[in-house]
């Protein structure tokens, strides 16, 4: 069956770096878009970054441009977020998830298949 697990969260001071990955199994993953969003208490989940499948086009949410960077290893069937110069409002739960398309949704709604989830913490 379809799984996706996260890694790589942890606590980071404000301006430094974390890697996440996002494993795979149960499907190829360069078939699909697949996209990281996050949710801190109190808000909404938010969408923060989406590679398609087909051209591996890439999406970025306005508040995260420029300072993380998606990617995908094929031959790992891992996904990845660089994510640089991390601010304290980039505090959350980030969650890798798996659309049913090829293209990459805006809406939480639309992603069918969610991992567990890792938390990041930016705080000095």
């Amino acid at each position: 069956q379809v799984q996706l697990v996260e890694s790589g969260g942890g606590l980071v001071q404000p301006g430094g770096s974390l890697r996440l990955s996002c494993a795979a199994s149960g499907f190829t993953l360069s078939a699909y878009a697949i996209g990281w969003f996050r949710q801190a208490p109190g808000k909404e989940r938010e969408g923060v970054s989406c590679i398609s499948s087909k051209y591996g086009s890439t999406y970025y949410g306005d508040s995260v441009k420029g300072r993380f960077t998606i990617s995908r290893d094929n031959a790992k069937n891992t996904l990845y977020l660089q994510m640089n110069s991390l601010k304290p409002e980039d505090t959350a739960i980030y969650y890798c998830a798996r659309a049913l398309s090829s293209w990459c949704p805006r809406l939480p709604g639309e992603y069918k298949y969610w991992g567990q989830g890792t938390q990041v913490t930016v705080s000095s």
